[in-house]
């Protein structure tokens, strides 16, 4: 299953939970059955009175978590062209159940988010209450490139950004770093790598019958207060004026053409996210700008909810499977998407990726 759990012993009884992802060689991508082992376990420490906090983290240097198994549920598209495979319903499901549980976890949740932090990987920090990240760092949320777009709450996080940001984000697929997200509210705490046996050791010493929240937030304004100094430069909210003022516009086809326009602009960084949207699917950038727009006043619930939707549909449409292919399987970055172009699109196909493909209540009615 590729998750391990440990129970460390501290002061009065106290014990903490530690939940490892354990897939190395895939930088941690989540599959259905570390999903369940990790739902299972929480709900569990949940309901235990010696847990009094928990630490989720990944194996190896390279990432925390780099998103979903989302090789697996391309080859259950294909094996069920134009279906909503059963893989997928069930995939979905959990896994947003499981980041909802974090979003609304009723114990003090670290997450260590060093290294690649994409997809799912986001899902799961963004949900913790204590979001930890590294000087290695690198959140984002590339589904533009595979044909899908920005789930696991993305909805909720990216739309809630300042000015266009969010919209950026999500079109662009670009990387953060670690004081971009301490800036932008994706993250609460800098450490450095080596520092998580001393933040481990510092739970396990702390008081946790007496004042809990006082006494954790000390450890951690303790912790960070030396590595302060190596956060990196900012590189999003310096271009953030640019940025609205590009995409103060009335429709994602402008949007589409101001931020291609920039594949050779001097500046790099927008360079870069331009050339990755120009070769991007326009399907998931028309998924993109509508769903930020639905997001807005949705609830929690609510967003996990309509991408629940959204993403089995996804199944359903050409665009997902080849996508990864292209990218992750032949590996020869040449998507023949279905519909090159944003103006191909018809706006049923749009509508329809909002709309339930099951009979009866949502899956997700409870949350």
């Amino acid at each position: 299953m590729n998750v391990t759990f440990e129970e460390k012993a501290g002061r009065h009884g106290a014990r903490l939970g530690i939940a490892t992802l354990d897939a190395e060689k895939t930088l941690n991508a989540l599959s259905l059955p570390m999903i369940e082992a990790l739902d299972d376990r929480l709900r569990a420490w949940a309901e235990e009175p010696d847990i009094v906090c928990v630490l989720l983290r990944g194996k190896g240097p390279k990432a925390f978590c780099a998103g979903g198994d989302i090789r697996r549920l391309a080859e259950a598209c294909r094996e069920h062209p134009g279906e909503v495979p059963p893989l997928a319903a069930r995939f979905f499901a959990d896994e947003y159940r499981l980041d909802h549980r974090l979003h609304t976890y009723p114990k003090p949740l670290i997450c260590w988010g060093h290294g690649h932090v994409l997809g799912g990987g986001m899902g799961l920090l963004q949900g913790s209450a204590i979001r930890i990240v590294t000087p290695s760092s690198r959140l984002a949320m590339p589904e533009i490139g595979i044909g899908l777009y920005p789930d696991v709450g993305g909805s909720w996080f990216l739309s809630r950004l300042p000015g266009r940001l969010g919209l950026f984000l999500g079109l662009t697929g670009s990387a953060l770093n670690a004081r971009d997200a301490l800036q932008l509210g994706l993250a609460d705490r800098f450490l450095l790598e080596d520092q998580q046996p001393a933040l481990i050791e510092g739970l396990l010493q702390l008081n946790w019958r007496e004042q809990p929240a006082l006494q954790l937030n000390s450890l951690l304004k303790a912790l960070e207060h030396e590595p302060h100094a190596q956060l990196p430069a900012a590189q999003w909210l310096p271009r953030r004026l640019r940025l609205d003022q590009l995409l103060d516009v009335a429709d994602l086809g402008s949007a589409w053409r101001t931020l291609t326009a920039l594949r050779e602009d001097e500046d790099p960084l927008l360079a870069h996210a331009a050339r990755t949207l120009a070769a991007g699917c326009p399907l998931s950038a028309r998924l993109v700008w509508e769903q930020l727009a639905r997001a807005r006043h949705l609830s929690l619930a609510d967003v996990f909810r309509m991408e629940y939707t959204l993403s089995l549909n996804c199944c359903r449409h050409p665009e997902f499977p080849e996508g990864v292919r292209a990218r992750l399987i032949d590996r020869d970055n040449s998507p023949h998407w279905h519909w090159p172009e944003l103006r191909a699109i018809p706006e049923a196909v749009v509508e329809a990726h909002f709309e339930p493909v099951w009979s009866g209540p949502h899956p997700l009615a409870d949350l």
